[in-house]
């Protein structure tokens, strides 16, 4: 009895010694990786990114980029994966590119868009006189072609952000938001066709 319960904790109950995450790298990219700073060039421009607070360790090996975590707990198992995810997300960036389509809804008012310098302009918002403002991060670029806004860019984190801050925007308070939908919501996203 005594002997089957130290197997048990022995073989289940063990840490794992390594964990690893690797990601093969395109051909069209340049990758070079200084103290766990990533900066990845392609064909649609650069991005960097820095992982020096991540608990993993980052290398550059032929035409792999390998991330691991030595005697990982929970929290290091997870970062390997988060950081993965961030430079494929990289990777895709300088590839294609993303792209976030939004739809402008109104019922009465009809509202107007527009880019002026780095900034949207959404007017005649629910019949307001003042116009409301959001944002353009990074090297993002908005287009507003009739009802829809497209926002596209290499970095994911800018192209979301932007497409938040437009949302925001457009926020009602101290209305039901089934019955008032007016605003300009994100309806399709993905990477640059």
């Amino acid at each position: 009895m005594f002997t089957r319960f130290r197997i048990l904790i022995g073989s289940e109950g063990m840490k794992k010694r390594l964990k690893q995450s690797i990601i093969k790298i395109p051909n069209d990219i340049d990758v070079s990786i200084v103290q766990n700073k990533v900066s990845i060039r392609g064909p649609l421009g650069e991005l960097e990114r820095n992982f020096s607070d991540a608990p993993v360790n980052i290398r550059h090996i032929d035409a792999e980029i390998v991330i691991e975590a030595f005697w990982p707990d929970k929290k290091k198992t997870a970062m390997v994966g988060t950081v993965s995810s961030h430079i494929k997300n990289l990777m895709t960036g300088v590839l294609k590119g993303f792209m976030y389509k939004m739809k402008i809804v109104y019922a009465h008012f009809p509202m107007t868009v527009k880019i002026v310098d780095r900034k949207i302009i959404i007017e005649n918002f629910q019949g307001e006189r003042k116009p409301r403002i959001a944002k353009i991060l990074g090297d993002v670029k908005v287009e507003v072609a009739g009802d829809d806004v497209m926002i596209s860019g290499t970095n994911v984190e800018d192209v979301s952000q932007v497409a938040a801050n437009i949302q925001q925007a457009t926020l009602i308070k101290k209305k039901d938001p089934r019955v008032f939908l007016d605003g300009i919501y994100v309806y399709e996203k993905g990477v640059v066709p």
